[in-house]
């Protein structure tokens, strides 16, 4: 008589399948970093109220300086422009190169009080001092530069576009009548840069047309004479109440044109 196996018969455990994942529960995936979709940064440098582009270089902070010194220039004479038309107007012309310094110096001149040569040497370094700062300025950032001193309007489009047409044939005779012209000089001698004239010959025909103003200036103060000294020696007694009229017509368009920009 067989035994029977006493042992029971071990029963194979299936193996436990994963708990499929709860769709109620979100993803907890981080999303990709799709280059294509990211902004670039913004260049610090990119701005249309400057006249270069990108990264300023040495040259153009030295320039820009420049110009920006000689506003301040101007504005730091604004106290004794008045003053010192009736009392030193060979003084007044070779700081400032005004008009009514011109004007003022001739007059005393037609008295025996100076010398018309000495006016007129002295109006050249008066008028010219800044002018090849602009000149450097159109040579170093051309359209540019001319579009943020003409305000960036149609008219300004339209000096662009005949500055590019004309060339030499407009700027060589603009610089000389440049005194004379309803534009602003600075526009004229920065398309002179642009445009490629050299130095040597911007200095060349900016001094002829400062000679020929001056010398018009100097004709009229010299026939007008003592009626030109009167004036001027008032305009010099009065001189602290002209120039704080002048510094606030100065602040006022500052501020007029600050806010049309906006």
């Amino acid at each position: 008589m067989s035994e029977e196996p006493t042992g029971a018969a071990e029963v194979p455990t299936p193996a436990v399948a994963a708990a499929p994942a709860d769709p109620a529960q979100p993803q907890t995936e981080e999303p990709a970093n799709d280059p294509q979709t990211e902004e670039p940064a913004k260049d610090p440098w990119s701005d249309p109220r400057l006249p270069w582009e990108g990264k300023p270089r040495r040259v153009d902070v030295a320039c820009w300086a420049a110009i920006t010194c000689s506003g301040l220039y101007y504005l730091a004479l604004l106290p004794f422009r008045a003053s010192l038309v009736g009392t030193h107007p060979i003084v007044s012309v070779l700081l400032n190169g005004s008009t009514e310094a011109i004007v003022s110096a001739a007059a005393f001149a037609s008295k025996g009080h100076g010398s018309l040569v000495v006016l007129l040497l002295a109006s050249i370094p008066g008028l010219m001092k800044f002018d090849i700062i602009y000149w450097w300025a159109g040579r170093l950032w051309g359209e540019r530069v001319i579009m943020l001193f003409s305000g960036r309007g149609k008219r300004s489009a339209k000096f662009v576009a005949r500055v590019n047409h004309s060339g030499r044939w407009l700027t060589w005779p603009a610089v000389v009548l440049s005194p004379f012209l309803p534009i602003p000089n600075a526009l004229i001698y920065a398309a002179a840069g642009w445009t490629g004239m050299n130095w040597l010959t911007f200095l060349i025909l900016d001094a002829i047309g400062s000679l020929a103003w001056a010398g018009m200036l100097a004709g009229l103060g010299y026939a007008l004479g003592q009626s030109a000294i009167d004036v001027a020696q008032q305009i010099s007694k009065y001189g602290l109440w002209v120039s704080i009229g002048i510094v606030i017509v100065v602040v006022v368009a500052q501020m007029r044109g600050a806010r049309a920009q906006r």
